[in-house]
């Protein structure tokens, strides 16, 4: 069987994303000094692209009752190298922003490497203005913290994203 490399790490990264947003959608990471408009543009935003990686990711019982099968093996395999990136830049108890860092890893993925770019079912991902988001995150955040705790999380999913980019299943 010869799988898609790329479209397996894909898959991971919409799958480790929906749980990311699953996990803390429903927690006050909002301890900082946002206004109400932007914390609505956040959970909009959010609310958007579940939809999305919900359409394009399986449940979680499809992939634990399939771990067996070779290319649900190589998505597991992905998720957990993606986990254990993060898990390595967060030690330690470092604060942060869940929407950021999601976000981040999606724009770095599509945008940036432009990974899927001939894919049609990830066009959503694909075409995604990006550059609002960050606008809206970075340049009109008045809450120093805050901004500098979005640009971490830039530069995390940037190297757990580069980290995935070279990752070899073993």
């Amino acid at each position: 069987m010869i799988l898609n490399i790329s479209k397996i790490k894909t898959e991971a990264l919409l799958l480790f994303c929906k749980d990311i947003i699953l996990t803390y959608q429903d927690a006050d990471e909002f301890s900082f000094d946002v206004n109400e408009e932007t914390h609505h543009y956040i959970n909009s935003m959010t609310h958007d692209i579940l939809q999305q990686l919900e359409n394009l990711t399986k449940s979680h019982e499809y992939y634990l009752t399939n771990r067996d099968n070779s290319r649900i093996k190589a998505i597991l395999l992905s998720y957990e190298h993606i986990n254990k990136s993060l898990s390595k830049e967060l030690k330690d108890g470092k604060p942060f922003n869940p929407s950021m860092l999601y976000f981040s890893m999606l724009a770095t993925w599509f945008a940036e490497l432009q990974k899927e770019s001939r894919s049609k079912e990830y066009i959503y991902f694909i075409i995604y203005p990006y550059a609002n988001v960050y606008d809206k995150l970075l340049i009109n955040i008045k809450d120093k913290e805050f901004k500098a705790l979005n640009v971490s999380m830039i530069n995390i999913a940037e190297k757990i994203i580069w980290e995935l980019e070279q990752y070899k299943f073993v």
